[in-house]
């Protein structure tokens, strides 16, 4: 549980605008669960712009191709002292830090033939020119039947290590799936000797045939594309975290995107400055899957200049209640323009449900409790609202917001609720 630079700043966010969300994280969020800051892609780039990435960025990198946080925007890296300075602000903070990186090594160290640390090896050496990302040029692969690509990562992570990062969010890794990649990158974190957390992505077309291999290699793994403000790719995750759901663990996470909420689009690659274009019901449907599923939440509006609604979303301790304490989360029922969700808690008494209108207009729905694994004497809370459903024993009548949710915690009969 975090948040994520992305979705209001692209590739510019600086020091500064960490810092304030940091702050506003330790000082609201904090408490709700919300303990990681994540720096996003190109933090390195000094003339990173909105809408894009620049052809041939001029990539701040020290003298061994590894990349340093670009001094106009991140005044307390300069000098060589890299983020040291500003994990250590997050961490005086309670808070763990984050940073993107992208697969493989800057093309600028290839040309430049700089030295990989430690080895009599040169960039140009181990990069496989013939990989690329298909929407970023920062980068080359590696050649990991050369031992120098391995050596590039244990060094770039080290370095990581040293400057106090908690979590690496690796891109470009999973569309194709790169298996020597990942692999090669989970080592090196395993090398560094510092505990870090590894996300990968974008997770377009990821397989559960790659279950076991994630597992192996990674905290969490993100299961589509850039998710954005659009219903439509809300909508779109309800397969996927159905697909997903089953297989959650403190293994590894499947991820279901940044939660777009709040006010994004500050300087981002997607659209202008704005408030998130879902309405309050799609945005409390997409909470609502995403805890239900179990997918990490990582926050990508600006917290300080988010609405105090968004807050209140973000912090809602008995909706939260279903991320950190349910089990045996599975879709039940999807017919027509509505699905159902269940799962258990881990106290084996209370269960969860949760119930979706896919519906382009409000609807009025009767949910047979059965439907939803609930008996005739539960108690039913709705923990959005905070407030005590009444039902007949038979059905549960609710009154549902175009693409509306509710969830819903289930207690047996003479238990406290």
């Amino acid at each position: 549980m975090g948040w994520n630079s992305w979705d209001c700043y692209g590739t510019t966010v600086t020091e500064d605008e960490v810092l304030a969300n940091a702050e506003f994280m330790r000082d609201h969020l904090l408490a709700h669960g919300w303990d990681t800051v994540v720096v996003d892609i190109q933090w390195y780039e000094p003339t990173a712009r909105a809408h894009g990435y620049n052809p041939d960025a001029p990539v701040v990198l020290d003298a061994y191709g590894r990349q340093l946080p670009a001094p106009n925007r991140f005044p307390s890296a300069a000098q060589g002292a890299g983020f040291a300075p500003l994990a250590g602000r997050m961490h005086g903070l309670g808070l763990r830090f984050g940073l993107h990186i992208m697969r493989g090594i800057p093309r600028r160290a290839v040309a430049a033939r700089l030295p990989v640390a430690g080895t009599g090896f040169t960039a140009d050496e181990i990069a496989d020119t013939g990989s690329v990302c298909p929407w970023n040029s920062d980068n080359y692969g590696l050649n990991h039947d050369h031992p120098g690509a391995q050596a590039y990562y244990d060094s770039q992570v080290a370095r990581f290590a040293e400057w106090g990062v908690d979590f690496i969010k690796a891109d470009d890794m999973l569309f194709p799936y790169h298996e020597r990649e990942i692999a090669a990158y989970a080592r090196a974190i395993e090398r560094s000797g510092r505990p870090i957390e590894l996300s990968l992505s974008p997770g377009t077309d990821v397989s559960l045939a790659r279950l076991d291999h994630l597992r192996e290699h990674a905290t969490m793994w993100r299961i589509c594309d850039d998710l954005w403000d659009r219903w439509e790719d809300v909508e779109a995750q309800f397969a996927r975290t159905a697909r997903w759901a089953p297989w959650q663990s403190e293994r590894g996470w499947a991820d279901a995107d940044m939660l777009p909420l709040g006010h994004i689009g500050i300087r981002a690659e997607r659209g202008e400055d704005r408030l998130c274009s879902l309405t309050r019901a799609e945005q409390t449907s997409l909470l609502t899957l995403w805890l239900i599923s179990r997918s990490p939440l990582m926050m990508g509006g600006d917290l300080p200049t988010s609405p105090p609604e968004t807050i209140d979303l973000l912090t809602n301790d008995e909706a939260l209640d279903v991320l950190w304490h349910s089990r045996d989360n599975r879709e039940v029922l999807r017919e027509r323009d509505l699905v159902l969700w269940t799962a258990g808690d881990v106290d084996g008494r209370t269960r969860y449900a949760a119930v979706f209108s896919l519906a382009d207009a409000p609807s009025q729905v009767a949910v047979p409790l059965g439907s939803i694994g609930a008996g005739a004497g539960d108690h039913v809370r709705e923990v959005w609202t905070r407030r005590d459903i009444p039902h007949d024993g038979r059905d549960l009548r609710l009154e549902l917001p175009a693409h509306g949710a509710v969830l819903i915690r289930l207690t047996p009969s003479g238990i406290s609720a």
